[in-house]
């Protein structure tokens, strides 16, 4: 008999990190002069790891809207960041779901996310939402997006090698 998919465990797990994710995204984040560091990745990788592509990128790109509904920041809302948000969650969970998760494996799925993915399409959604003024501010965002790929890479190393989370991640997995 196949094990049923979707328990009142698995959703309430996926509740909880997609309401860890807004909070981290929305209040748990350090902003400097240049950079803003923020680990709103850590459920996302979670999700990614336990729940699949589809699911982890819809999960993802239902944060994005709820998070950009529940607090706005600088405007209306605009799609392509969900469609960002999306796409990041596949990419998560092609590389994680169900797969042995080495440093070369995390190294290779960050850079993609962050410089093939997000840097280039955020930068694209302002540029639609704010013209040319967006590339004022492209080197900092180059800046910026190297120091957390970095920052997501050790963090993310080093949560999955700590036996505790490896445990439950067996314990949770779909």
């Amino acid at each position: 008999m196949e094990k049923q998919r979707f328990t009142a465990r698995t959703i309430a797990l996926m509740g909880v990190l997609m309401a860890l994710r807004i909070i981290l995204s929305q209040f748990l984040s350090i902003t400097t002069g240049f950079v803003k560091i923020s680990f709103f990745f850590i459920p996302v990788v979670i999700m990614a790891i336990l729940f699949g592509p589809i699911i982890a990128g819809s999960a993802n790109a239902l944060c994005d809207f709820i998070g950009a509904m529940l607090f706005p920041a600088g405007g209306l809302y605009f799609p392509g960041f969900t469609l960002t948000a999306f796409l990041s969650g596949i990419i998560y969970s092609s590389f994680y779901y169900k797969k042995d998760l080495s440093l070369k494996r995390i190294i290779i799925v960050n850079i993609i996310v962050t410089f093939i993915l997000s840097l280039p399409l955020n930068t694209l959604w302002l540029y639609m939402m704010q013209g040319n003024a967006v590339f004022a501010f492209l080197p900092a965002r180059i800046i910026s997006s190297s120091i957390m790929c970095v920052v997501q890479i050790f963090i993310t190393y080093a949560m999955v090698n700590v036996s505790v989370f490896q445990k439950q991640i067996i314990k949770f997995s779909v």
